[in-house]
């Protein structure tokens, strides 16, 4: 029992302290690219296709409580104008707590800046929109100080003296800028992207109705280089710098593509999110999917402290053409 009180109060301490620091990072997968809505907007529709669908879904933190269950769906689709679209619904449940955060978001990109030899060199802008909706039934959970000592066992009766409001729902809209070189058999092609999370800094008021506190905005800048190692295979080092309030990522690795037989791609990699977890992945690309598996081995003190804090994320996508368009030339998709 003491143990189980010690993880509900751990998680609670996880989930509700950036209201009062003003400065957790959003909820985020390991395969970022994935999941281009809460990345970078400019990456709408920057894809080897003219439509894509993906899914993505992590367990992380499944020895805390159950600990955190994230689901991430996308879809995006190119025009003849240089305008892409596309919609994205994130879901985070978390611990016996029942806490939900949802988020759906509609996103568009102008991608007809081009530059260099054959407008080989792109600048793509992107916005997106929606709302952040999050909730939490506070009599599912168990609080440190309902303990009981005489009897030592949870007592619901006794009050927790926590006010946790239940539902809470903002507007939210970020934008972003990526440049990226599609020149074809080049040794290397470099890709950069900036965005910004929250610009319209939503109100947050879901741990205490009095403060009326915003969500910092959230800076990222991403990029990396995919070089041609030789004709069958290619490495492609990337990274991820993000800031919101007075939290820091910083993510470094490299994945390699080594291209099969009959449109069947092996993928490999790592990369390291500094004093917190090494990420391995693994993954093939057939035809027009792509699954890709990755497990986040915790490096940082929590998993000292409870042990197994680790986050297994699995991914799969499909890139179609429209039925009878011709392949104009070869793309070279800034994505990992």
């Amino acid at each position: 029992m003491l143990k189980r009180i010690f993880k509900c109060s751990l998680f609670v301490c996880i989930t509700f302290i950036a209201n009062q620091i003003n400065a957790q990072v959003d909820p985020h997968f390991s395969q970022y690219y994935v999941y281009p809505q809460s990345l970078n907007p400019a990456l709408t529709g920057i894809m080897d296709g003219d439509y894509r669908g993906a899914a993505v879904y992590r367990s992380q933190w499944a020895s805390i409580d159950n600990g955190f269950t994230t689901i991430g769906l996308a879809g995006e689709f190119t025009t003849d104008k240089n305008i892409n679209f596309g919609v994205g619904l994130f879901q985070q449940s978390a611990g016996n707590g029942g806490y939900k955060y949802l988020t759906p978001y509609a996103s568009v990109s102008y991608t007809g800046i081009k530059f260099g030899t054959n407008g080989n060199q792109h600048i793509s802008i992107g916005i997106n929109a929606g709302i952040i909706n999050r909730r939490f039934d506070p009599t599912k959970f168990q609080y440190g100080n309902q303990f009981n000592v005489n009897t030592g066992k949870y007592d619901a009766s006794i009050a927790s003296g926590e006010f946790v409001g239940n539902n809470a729902t903002t507007f939210d809209a970020g934008a972003g800028v990526l440049y990226f070189d599609g020149t074809p058999n080049k040794k290397a092609n470099v890709f950069l992207g900036l965005s910004f999370a929250h610009l319209t800094r939503p109100i947050d008021n879901f741990s205490n109705s009095s403060v009326k506190s915003t969500i910092p905005v959230r800076g990222t800048l991403h990029g990396g280089v995919k070089i041609a190692v030789s004709e069958n295979v290619s490495l492609t080092p990337n990274f991820l710098l993000m800031e919101q309030g007075t939290a820091h990522e910083t993510m470094l690795g490299a994945y390699a593509q080594i291209k099969g037989g009959e449109g069947f791609d092996f993928l490999c990699g790592a990369n390291y999110r500094f004093k917190d977890a090494l990420v391995p992945f693994a993954g093939f690309l057939y035809k027009d999917f792509t699954l890709g598996l990755s497990y986040d081995v915790t490096t940082s003190d929590l998993g000292t402290v409870v042990g197994k804090a680790n986050a297994f994320e699995i991914s799969l996508s499909y890139t179609g053409r429209k039925r009878g368009k011709a392949i104009e030339k070869a793309f070279i998709c800034p994505r990992l």
